[in-house]
C-alpha cells in the first residue's frame, strides 16, 4: 500500500494548455484533444462550449476583441505548458467594397490579440513551453479575402521573430495553416455570398485534422521545431 501512494506521489502534474477560441470550430476541437490526451485546458473565449469537457477544463469568459478585457482576464491565470491562439474571424470582399473596421477586427483578433497573450505568457512559460498560431492557406493571397489573408500573413513575422527570441529558451512558436475548414466561421453570413473553394481532395479540412496537428506540435517529436508553418490544405496548394 505504502509503495502505491508513493509511486502516485511521484506522477508528473498533467500539463497545462491555455486555448482561445474554445467555444467552437478549430478552438473547440484543440481542448477536445488536449484533454483526450490528458492535458488540462483553460479556454478563452466569449461563450462557453455548448457540450461539458469535464473536470479537466476550464472556462474563461472573456471578449478577445477588446483589450482592457484581455488584461483583466490574464493575471491570475498560471503560465501554461502550451499556448494556442485558434480564435478567428474571418470578413470577406474584394478590393472596391472590403471594409477597412472589419480588416481591423481581424487585426486585432488574429495578430494584436497574439502578440498581447504571447507578451504575457511566454516570459513564464517552462523550458519546452509550446506556442501554436492557427493560421491560413489564404495567407500568401486569395481573391475576395484581402484583409482577412494579411492578418493571417503577419502570423509568419510574428512566429519567426518571437521563435528567434524564445529558442534559447526552449520554447517553440509555430503555425498551423489550414485551408477551408468545416466550422461555424465557414458558415458565417458575413462572408456575403462568397462561399468556400473545395481542394483537390473534395472535401472541407476537418476541425479534427487541424487538432491533430496542433498536437503533433506540442509533442515531443517535435521539440526541435520552431518558425515553422504546416499547411494542410487537401491538395489546395499544389
Amino acid at each position: 500500500m505504502l509503495a502505491t501512494l508513493r509511486r502516485r506521489s511521484a506522477m508528473p502534474e498533467p500539463r497545462y494548455a491555455i486555448v482561445t477560441g474554445a467555444s467552437s470550430g478549430i478552438g473547440l476541437a484543440i481542448c477536445e484533444r488536449l484533454l483526450a490526451d490528458g492535458w488540462r485546458v483553460t479556454g478563452l473565449s466569449r461563450r462557453a462550449p455548448e457540450a461539458s469537457l469535464g473536470s479537466a477544463f476550464t472556462h474563461r469568459p472573456v471578449d478577445l476583441l477588446e483589450e482592457d478585457a484581455v488584461d483583466a482576464a490574464l493575471p491570475d491565470l498560471p503560465a501554461p505548458d502550451a499556448l494556442i491562439h485558434a480564435a478567428g474571424v474571418l470578413r470577406v470582399g474584394d478590393h472596391a467594397s472590403m471594409s477597412r473596421a472589419d480588416g481591423f477586427q481581424m487585426w486585432r483578433l488574429h495578430v494584436d490579440c497574439a502578440a498581447q497573450l504571447i507578451q504575457h505568457f511566454a516570459p513564464r512559460m517552462p523550458e519546452g513551453g509550446r506556442i501554436v498560431l492557427i493560421g491560413s492557406r489564404v495567407s500568401t493571397g486569395a481573391k475576395g479575402k484581402a484583409l482577412y489573408a494579411a492578418s493571417k500573413a503577419a502570423f509568419t513575422g510574428l512566429a519567426r521573430s518571437v521563435a528567434a527570441e524564445l529558442a534559447p529558451q526552449g520554447i517553440t512558436v509555430n503555425i498551423v495553416a489550414p485551408a477551408a475548414t468545416d466550422t461555424p466561421m465557414l458558415r458565417d453570413p458575413a462572408r456575403q455570398g462568397v462561399g468556400p473553394a473545395y481542394p483537390p481532395m473534395g472535401r472541407l479540412v476537418l476541425p479534427e485534422e487541424v487538432a491533430g496537428t496542433a498536437a503533433f506540435l506540442l509533442s515531443d517529436a517535435a521539440a526541435s521545431m520552431t518558425g515553422q508553418t504546416l499547411v494542410i490544405c487537401g491538395g489546395a496548394s499544389l
